[in-house]
């Protein structure tokens, strides 16, 4: 599924075509998503001019003056721009079209488990957004606020840095390859490990989901950017999809094992 340097790929592709555009329709061809998307919303956005673009965790904000259209994308979802009038294919369940543009913004989304929501409010105060931890990538996550978070949890490492509520964005992918840079076990409790290993830790996360964004994010399955393109980190990946392969840094065999119905890949011999 898209991750936090997916989304953030797609915002940064998309920003610049989008911002002073104003809305001329929305084509709503399939509306049950996640929650269904509201007959209400074309209306609620006509006319409008996009200010705007911001993320928080994995979602997107496409700003106006009156309100915030809240974008998810789900499992498999992407945004990109194509000619306008293009036929779509049976995935593509929304366009917004602009005033003027010769290319519209399709949102695609074969298993259909992302959201197109709008509020009038302040975004980062709606119920799917208030409760998120700090973005990693921000001063707001240091090794500080890590240590304090993990005081008697009886949780898995990878399931503690996971959970949104303590830190937004770390998915799967990026979970693992953090934990590897660091050396950290996955299973190992969160409660167990040294300040001194958290605050390396922090660091490979910045460094994993840094360089994630700067390649365009990660390419498993039908992933593209909002340019159309896909994303290249999946060329650097040190142990995600390559479970019975030989570790690069000691050579020793990578293992598998299932963390909260999620793939877990580790070294047994590099990670403690």
């Amino acid at each position: 599924m898209p991750e936090l340097p997916e989304v953030e790929t797609t915002l940064r592709g998309i920003e610049p075509h989008l911002v002073n555009q104003t809305v001329a329709k929305i084509d709503i061809r399939q509306p049950k998503l996640r929650w269904p998307i509201t007959p209400e919303l074309t209306e609620q956005m006509q006319g409008q001019t996009i200010t705007h673009l911001s993320r928080r965790g994995k979602y997107i904000g496409i700003h106006t003056a009156k309100g915030t259209l809240i974008i998810h994308l789900g499992m498999s979802g992407s945004l990109y721009f194509v000619p306008a009038n293009t036929p779509p294919l049976f995935h593509d369940h929304v366009d917004f079209c602009f005033e003027g543009e010769a290319n519209w913004l399709r949102y695609t989304d074969p298993r259909r488990f992302g959201a197109i929501l709008w509020t009038a409010n302040d975004w980062l105060q709606h119920e799917l957004l208030s409760h998120l931890g700090p973005e990693p990538l921000s001063p707001d996550f240091h090794v500080d606020y890590l240590h304090e978070k993990a005081k008697g949890r009886k949780v898995a490492i990878k399931t503690f840095i996971m959970d949104s509520k303590v830190v937004v964005g770390v998915g799967n992918i990026y979970a693992n390859e953090a934990l590897f840079m660091a050396g950290i076990r996955p299973t190992r409790m969160a409660s167990k490990i040294s300040k001194a290993r958290l605050a390396y830790f922090v660091e490979c996360i910045k460094m994993v989901l840094a360089s994630a964004i700067k390649q365009g994010g990660t390419t498993l399955r039908d992933f593209v950017g909002g340019d159309g393109k896909p994303g290249y980190f999946k060329q650097d990946l040190a142990v995600y999809g390559r479970a019975g392969k030989p570790c690069r840094q000691c050579g020793g065999e990578l293992k598998e094992i299932r963390q909260g119905q999620r793939s877990t890949v580790y070294c047994p011999g590099c990670q403690t």
